[in-house]
């Protein structure tokens, strides 16, 4: 079955962590949490704080969050790889932008650390520049600024000339 032209259903534990993952973030499912904290905390002195008792909430909660795990994982996950296509298409479809920037998050943290560094003096440059918009990509900030410099350069030797006259 499709759901719109060439793209499938979700499969059903797709569905099932989506549906999961919304309801357990809702208000709704915090008081819900609360309510069973407060009616265990209690019923404490009718069970007469037993090991019984502890371990109701101990086990309950232990098994909610073990399983609340892999389906927020899973969640997450999902929107991470969609945060980053559409940023992929944002890059690739920008006539200035660095396509080396497209797939950015299969780097290691030290090739991100280097491209971090490159980020950091584009700032510097784009600092000194009157229109912050521009330099527009790593792969252009250093000729950009070179010209920018040249022509400001040759706009002070006309002046200067011009008052030696």
């Amino acid at each position: 079955m499709e759901k719109q032209a060439g793209v499938k259903k979700n499969s059903f534990f797709e569905r099932f962590a989506a549906k999961v993952t919304k309801l357990t973030g809702s208000t709704g499912a915090f008081i819900t949490a609360f309510v069973v904290v407060l009616v265990w905390a209690v019923s404490g002195p009718v069970f007469h704080y037993s090991e019984t008792w502890q371990l109701v909430i101990n086990t309950g909660t232990t098994i909610v969050t073990f399983l609340m795990v892999f389906l927020i994982q899973k969640s997450q996950n999902k929107d991470s790889l969609a945060i980053q296509l559409k940023l992929n298409e944002l890059v690739a479809a920008h006539q200035y932008a660095s396509n080396r920037l497209v797939n950015v998050e299969c780097m290691t943290e030290d090739e991100l650390k280097v491209i971090q560094k490159y980020y950091a003096q584009l700032n510097k440059m784009a600092m000194k520049d009157e229109n912050l918009q521009e330099s527009h990509s790593i792969d252009e900030a250093e000729e950009s600024h070179k010209l920018k410099k040249a022509q400001a350069d040759e706009r002070d030797a006309k002046t200067h000339a011009n008052k030696g006259k």
